[in-house]
C-alpha cells in the first residue's frame, strides 16, 4: 500500500495551462480567410489596395500558423517526455493493481495484523481509489491530447502548402496590379540621367539622399501632401518585424549607422507608413534595393535592403501602399519540436533611416515600434 501511495505522489503533475491546439486552429482559420479573399481581391475596383490587404492577411496567417504549430510540436514533445519519464512508475502501479485484482475476494479483506489492520487497510484503499481514478483520467487526457496534436499537424501540412501557394499568387497578382496602375498623381518628373550621375558620384547613402533635392522637375499642378509632423512618434513601421538594432548602435563589424535595423521574415511586404512621394527606387551602393519616400517637404524616409521594389519615381503613393518585398526564400518546412525550421525566423533585415533637412534623426522619434 505504501508503494501505491508513493507512486501516486510521483505521478501527480500539473497540466499545461496553454492551449496550443486551439491557437493553431485559430491560425488555420485566419489562413483560410486569406485564401478566400484572394479571388475577391483580383476583381476588386482598387486591386492594389485589396491585394495588399490580402498579402498581409496571408503573411499574418502563415506567421500565426507557424507559431501555433511550433507550440503544438513543443507541447507534443513535452507530453511524450512526461509519459516516457513516468513509464516505469506506471508499470509498477499497474503491477500493484493487477496483483490486487487477481487475489481471491476473501483474501482482500484479511490482514496479518488482524481486524484492526484490516480496517486500516480498508481506509487506505478507500483513500487511494479516488487518486487512482484521477491519475487514470490525467493519463487519458494526455494520450488524447497527444493524438489530437498529431492529427492537427497532419492537417496543417496540407494547409501550409496551400497558404504558401496562395501568398505567392497574391504577391504575383500585386506586382501585376502595380505595373498596370496609371491613376496615381505625380509631384515631379523623374530625371534618369541625373539620377545615374548622382549614383556614380555619391559614396554614402546620406550624400545620395541630399542630392535628390536637386533632381527632377516639379509638376506644375502637384497638390501638397498632408504631411506627417502631427503624427511624429505614431507612424507604423513599414514592415512587420522587431527592431534589431537602434540608431547609433554598432553592428558586428563595429560600424555605427544613424538608422535602425528591423528584423523581418523573408518576402515580407513593405509599405508606406504615410502618403509620400516616391523619390527613388532601385539599387544603391551596398544597400541592395532601396526605396526613398518623401512624406513632406524636407523629410525623407530611406528604406534599404529590399529584394524587390515597386512604383515609379515621382508618384504619390497613398498610405499603406506597397513599395516592395523583402528578399530571401520562405522555407516550406513545418516547425520542428525544438522550435526551429518553421520559417518563422526573421532572417531578413530592413534598414530604415530618416533624414530631416538633410540631417539624419532617430527613426524611433517618428515610428511606433510596438
Amino acid at each position: 500500500m505504501r508503494l501505491t501511495l508513493a507512486l501516486l505522489a510521483a505521478l501527480a503533475a500539473p497540466a499545461a495551462a496553454a492551449d496550443p491546439a486551439g491557437e493553431a486552429r485559430a491560425a488555420l482559420d485566419r489562413l483560410e480567410t486569406a485564401i478566400e479573399r484572394l479571388d475577391a481581391a483580383r476583381g476588386a475596383r482598387d486591386r492594389v489596395a485589396a491585394l495588399t490587404e490580402t498579402v498581409r492577411g496571408f503573411e499574418d496567417g502563415l506567421a500565426a500558423m507557424r507559431e501555433g504549430l511550433r507550440a503544438v510540436s513543443i507541447r507534443e514533445a513535452q507530453l511524450e517526455r512526461r509519459l516516457d519519464a513516468r513509464e516505469a512508475q506506471i508499470a509498477q502501479l499497474l503491477g500493484v493493481l493487477q496483483s490486487i485484482g487477481t487475489a481471491p475476494a476473501p483474501v482482500l479483506f484479511l490482514h496479518p495484523g488482524g481486524p484492526l489492520g484490516t480496517a486500516r487497510a480498508g481506509m487506505l484503499l478507500a483513500e487511494v481509489t479516488p487518486a487512482l481514478e484521477a491519475e487514470a483520467a490525467r493519463l487519458r487526457r494526455d494520450l488524447e491530447e497527444a493524438a489530437t496534436l498529431r492529427r492537427l499537424q497532419e492537417a496543417a501540412a496540407e494547409r501550409l502548402t496551400d497558404g504558401l501557394a496562395g501568398v505567392q499568387a497574391a504577391r504575383a497578382a500585386l506586382s501585376e496590379a502595380i505595373a498596370d496602375r496609371t491613376d496615381l498623381p505625380r509631384r515631379f518628373t523623374a530625371d534618369p540621367a541625373g539620377t545615374q550621375i548622382l549614383i556614380a558620384a555619391t559614396e554614402t547613402l546620406g550624400g545620395f539622399a541630399s542630392g535628390l533635392a536637386e533632381i527632377g522637375e516639379a509638376a506644375p499642378d502637384a497638390a501638397p501632401l498632408p504631411g506627417v509632423s502631427d503624427r511624429k512618434g505614431e507612424l507604423p513601421l513599414p514592415v512587420a518585424g522587431t527592431v534589431l538594432r537602434r540608431a547609433g548602435e554598432p553592428d558586428a563589424a563595429g560600424i555605427e549607422r544613424p538608422g535602425i535595423v528591423v528584423a523581418t521574415r523573408p518576402r515580407a511586404l513593405v509599405t508606406t507608413p504615410a502618403a509620400a512621394t516616391l523619390r527613388y527606387r532601385g539599387p544603391l551602393l551596398d544597400y541592395g534595393q532601396v526605396s526613398i519616400l518623401e512624406p513632406e517637404s524636407g523629410l525623407l524616409i530611406v528604406l534599404a535592403g529590399l529584394g524587390t521594389v515597386y512604383g515609379d519615381t515621382g508618384e504619390v503613393l497613398p498610405e499603406g501602399s506597397p513599395v516592395g518585398l523583402m528578399g530571401g526564400t520562405a522555407p516550406r518546412a513545418l516547425p520542428s519540436r525544438d522550435g526551429e525550421g518553421g520559417g518563422g525566423e526573421r532572417s531578413e533585415t530592413l534598414y530604415i533611416e530618416v533624414r530631416q533637412d538633410n540631417t539624419p534623426v532617430d527613426p524611433l522619434d517618428w515610428f511606433r515600434a510596438d
